[in-house]
């Protein structure tokens, strides 16, 4: 060998060696978590019980803090430009791909500069109408859209919101002319409540109570599988309209060039988390529907589901607000 090669091969193993060190002491003292979405989201909260478990699992503590503002993009940034030591972690989710389409431009390429952990699961979206509107199923609502073009509108929590994504993927796949009418908060179930919005896909758990007190009629739910809270609810694909079906996924990811000891390590603690039954049962009682992935099938889904995204926003002409 080559005195150079030599060399190389030397410093190579060097830093290999000592990679593997810094892994193997990890955690050593609390974990930064950053959360880009305001407190009480869905994502937000999920993270929380998940990563409550592993910090006691691990026996330190995960120190989570909410840095929302420009739809998360600030939070994200911030995790991006972070260390990649394992010390700090962003709670990853849909969002992160909405960005792409809300966005005249990003300060970072979550694909290139973000490592995935773990995948938490997926949360329905439940296609809700009110009772006077007189739809019993997602036929009746098609069959009133097509007989009156333009005329019927749905309600979102803001352009790029999950609500937003899994009505335009709706109305694409549905062919039907609606109007979308972006909210901010509330007011949107407010709005349907009200009978001044036709139809809204509210997440899963403030549309159970609804649903219960027949204050809105379930059309349908916006994932592959029907939500346990709502069994007799028909999923959208077995409405008719599979290219519809929509997720609103949570997981835990890290800056690039994060330790993969680590990676996989926290990986591992996030599945072990997930098979906890009281972790389960918070989870179940959230409607979320658990998705376990390899760290690769992780980064595979993320990639996809932008794409995808990106694909939606040029079919529906989402213009970025920025």
């Amino acid at each position: 060998m080559k005195p150079i090669n030599a060399l190389c091969a030397i410093i190579a193993g060097a830093v290999l060696a000592a990679t593997a060190a810094v892994a193997q002491q990890w955690p050593s003292r609390p974990i930064l978590v950053v959360s880009p979405y305001t407190p009480g989201n869905a994502t937000d909260i999920v993270g929380r019980i998940v990563l409550d478990q592993i910090g006691q699992q691990i026996g330190q503590s995960f120190v989570i803090e909410n840095r929302a503002g420009g739809g998360g993009v600030v939070g994200v940034a911030s995790v991006v430009r972070a260390e990649p030591d394992g010390y700090t972690l962003l709670l990853s989710s849909s969002s992160m791909s909405s960005a792409v389409i809300t966005h005249a431009s990003l300060p970072y390429d979550a694909l290139r500069d973000l490592a995935p952990v773990a995948m938490f699961g997926a949360q329905p979206s439940v296609l809700v109408a009110a009772p006077s509107k007189g739809f019993k199923t997602v036929a009746d609502l098609v069959a009133a859209a097509k007989a009156k073009p333009g005329t019927l509108n749905f309600a979102s929590a803001g352009i790029g919101s999950a609500s937003h994504i899994a009505g335009e993927k709706f109305r694409l796949a549905a062919n039907i002319d609606v109007q979308h009418v972006p909210f901010r908060g509330p007011e949107a179930l407010n709005e349907v409540l009200a009978g001044r919005i036709d139809f809204y896909f509210v997440p899963l758990a403030p549309a159970v109570p609804l649903v219960t007190a027949h204050k809105v009629v379930a059309l349908a739910v916006s994932t592959p599988k029907r939500a346990p809270l709502l069994p007799d609810v028909p999923t959208i694909a077995e409405a008719g309209y599979p290219t519809a079906q929509y997720l609103f996924w949570g997981g835990l990811s890290a800056p690039a060039k994060t330790p993969p000891d680590i990676v996989n390590k926290l990986h591992d603690e996030v599945e072990k988390a997930l098979d906890m039954p009281a972790v389960r049962e918070k989870l179940q009682h959230l409607g979320v529907q658990p998705m376990p992935m390899t760290v690769a099938e992780y980064g595979k889904f993320f990639a996809d589901d932008m794409a995808a995204t990106i694909k939606l926003g040029k079919d529906a002409h989402i213009v970025p607000t920025d």
